[in-house]
């Protein structure tokens, strides 16, 4: 590659085109609309809206966000204006050529397959993202991604109920992440995406309550990411799927771990909310760091960690 030519930052999620391999992760970056005065959406791969349900929801109450050492705590839980007021009132305010991906939940299996056929009735949504795995809900959530057939049951119900693109978000909180990945594979989903929260408690000792009122909730940011890098590095070895990477994504050093580690795009999440800007500063990031190093293509990056011969049984 001469000095003057720029790389190529495409690649193909689960049948998704993306300009570049960044996108933002659902929970974090709101309908994007919020985040259209600090960034310009089409800088970016795309983004993924917050998860949303059949009929507006309401969250936990407060204290619902908490921090926590190199990260957050949080126990949101999902809250969102509905699936018809996304389709009605936000998606037509993100402007023309912006990759925009719907995440669906529901508490209840055949809710999930609901959404996912009202949000494939709009073209505008490029693809869909199935939340199997929140940690901080009351009914659903994680318990879909824990339990190998019920997470097999949810990913069959929703892929007959859309041809979209399907990506599964899976949940750190299992023994196995590779059995998990292997059963949304045979199921029909297109890619996965993973990681999601880990579960975690902190507490007051001057109160001596939790500081979240929900008790539990989703640990996020630069201290899960080693955990997430391990995850993505055994699902890439377990499946065939492409792999959306999540988790304490700040810098593009660290999304050229997660492609090293086998992922074809990334997702930014905690660090949306110390700088709205920052996925855009990640694509910057990637593309010198292509340059520096002479890749025509961001995608040689994907799965190319060197594991010593010794270490790669």
């Amino acid at each position: 590659m001469s000095a003057s030519q720029a790389p190529d930052t495409r690649v193909d999620l689960a049948g998704i085109p993306l300009r570049n391999p960044v996108l933002t992760a659902s929970g974090t970056f709101g309908y994007g609309s919020e985040f259209a005065p600090f960034l310009d959406l089409r800088r970016i791969g795309g983004f993924v809206a917050k998860s949303l349900t059949l009929k507006p929801r309401f969250g936990n109450p407060p204290p619902r966000i908490s921090e926590a050492p190199s990260g957050m705590l949080n126990a949101i839980s999902l809250e969102n204006v509905g699936v018809d007021a996304f389709i009605d009132e936000k998606l037509p305010v993100i402007p023309d050529g912006v990759t925009v991906i719907a995440s669906l939940f529901e508490t209840e299996i055949a809710g999930y397959a609901a959404v996912a056929e009202r949000l494939s009735e709009e073209p505008r949504i490029a693809g869909l993202e199935v939340n199997a795995s929140c940690p901080h809900v009351k009914s659903g959530g994680i318990e879909f991604g824990q339990n190998p057939k019920v997470l097999a049951e949810l990913v069959r119900s929703v892929r007959r109920a859309t041809s979209r693109p399907l990506l599964v978000k899976l949940s750190p909180n299992v023994t196995d992440i590779g059995e998990m990945a292997r059963v949304c594979e045979a199921e029909g989903a297109d890619g996965i995406s993973l990681i999601n929260a880990v579960q975690g408690l902190e507490v007051d000792p001057e109160t001596r309550r939790p500081v979240l009122s929900n008790v539990l909730g989703g640990l996020s940011g630069p201290a899960i990411r080693p955990i997430a890098l391990r995850m993505v590095w055994q699902a890439s070895r377990a499946v065939t799927l492409p792999i959306c990477g999540i988790g304490g994504i700040a810098t593009a050093a660290d999304a050229i771990k997660f492609l090293l580690c086998g992922a074809t795009a990334v997702q930014v999440g905690t660090a949306n909310y110390l700088d709205p800007a920052v996925a855009g500063e990640i694509v910057d990031g990637i593309e010198d760091y292509l340059k520096r190093h002479g890749i025509e293509r961001v995608s040689d990056l994907v799965g190319a960690l060197e594991i010593p011969p010794d270490r790669r049984s």
